[in-house]
């Protein structure tokens, strides 16, 4: 009867540090009749023994520990044990300490094949820490490993469902849907994670070097557009100075001494002075005379000439006395 009103450790709801195994005291108390016995040995053994035992039986558990105790290998009622010092009997009691800090552990290097088939490396850091001392005794073997293993698992299956770019990208959303996914399967075992971490992101040589191209294609095709926008409205800035200089020709002159003033400012051994063409347009109509008609004079040898078999001769020219 008491067998079957007892509440099996896995359909409990309650989770906190003083979490207690619904059974009945009747249930609790009842060791059997061997059980019984051996207690009753155990206490008179104690009584016998005391000033020597009494160092066996008196333990510490620190502020940041729990003990989780068992007698006779049943869990004892009370939910665990500390901080501080509690009570044993060597003789039937047993105890499992349990740190409650916070670990952190790194999960090895995951190669992993992403949705778009581009493999990369992936490695992240977990944060947790033992909420229940009881469930993490009772319900797992060993609570350290299992959240390990189970973190890498994790690992490969929320990023095996992510582009390469969502991995390179969207770390804090794959680090929040890790730390949910790993709560949820760690809560049974009276486990918090309270932080999950990508830390690097390893892609392939081959694939690095690619996206090193494309970026610098890019940046590129970026700078000759701005250098053309430049040049742009360089131009649209030199006609708009042309046509204020045209309209005063006083701002041109103005403009020369201007130019002459940063010259001279950087100490240079060779000026050039450009002079307007308009001063030097009128030496240059004073200096021009027509052109002398060209003398060719004619031969004054004899040439032949032959047309077929006819030859023709021509004698030079006599000259006038």
């Amino acid at each position: 009867m008491a067998a079957k009103e007892e509440i099996g450790f896995r359909e409990l709801p309650i989770r906190s540090e003083q979490a207690v195994f619904n059974r009945d005291a009747e249930a609790q108390s009842n060791y059997g009749v061997c059980g019984n016995i051996i207690l009753i040995i155990s206490y008179i053994f104690l009584i016998i023994t005391f000033p020597i035992m009494i160092f066996h039986c008196i333990k510490i558990v620190q502020e940041y520990e729990r003990a989780v105790m068992f007698r006779l290998g049943r869990l004892l009622s009370g939910g665990a044990r500390g901080p501080g010092l509690f009570w044993i009997n060597p003789c039937t009691d047993k105890y499992h300490k349990i740190d409650l800090r916070t670990v952190a552990f790194d999960i090895p290097p995951q190669e992993i094949l992403s949705r778009d088939s581009v493999t990369v490396a992936v490695d992240a850091v977990v944060y947790y820490r033992v909420c229940d001392p009881t469930m993490a005794v009772m319900n797992i073997e060993n609570f350290d490993v299992s959240t390990r293993l189970l973190a890498q698992t994790t690992l490969r299956n929320v990023l095996g469902t992510k582009n390469m770019s969502e991995i390179l990208l969207d770390r804090e959303t794959t680090s929040h849907q890790m730390q949910s996914v790993l709560d949820d399967a760690t809560d049974a075992w009276g486990i918090k994670v309270e932080r999950v971490e990508v830390k690097d992101v390893r892609l392939p040589v081959q694939l690095q070097r690619a996206m090193a191209a494309e970026a610098e294609a890019s940046r590129e095709a970026r700078a000759k557009v701005i250098s053309a926008e430049g040049e742009q409205n360089a131009s649209r800035a030199l006609k708009e100075a042309g046509d204020v200089i045209a309209a005063s020709p006083a701002a041109l002159q103005l403009r020369y001494m201007q130019t002459l003033t940063q010259i001279s400012s950087e100490k240079n051994s060779t000026i050039i002075f450009p002079i307007p063409i308009d001063l030097i347009r009128g030496f240059m109509g004073r200096g021009t005379t027509p052109k002398a008609k060209s003398y060719k004079p004619e031969p004054r040898f004899a040439t032949t000439a032959s047309i077929g078999s006819t030859e023709s001769v021509r004698s030079p020219p006599i000259p006038d006395m």
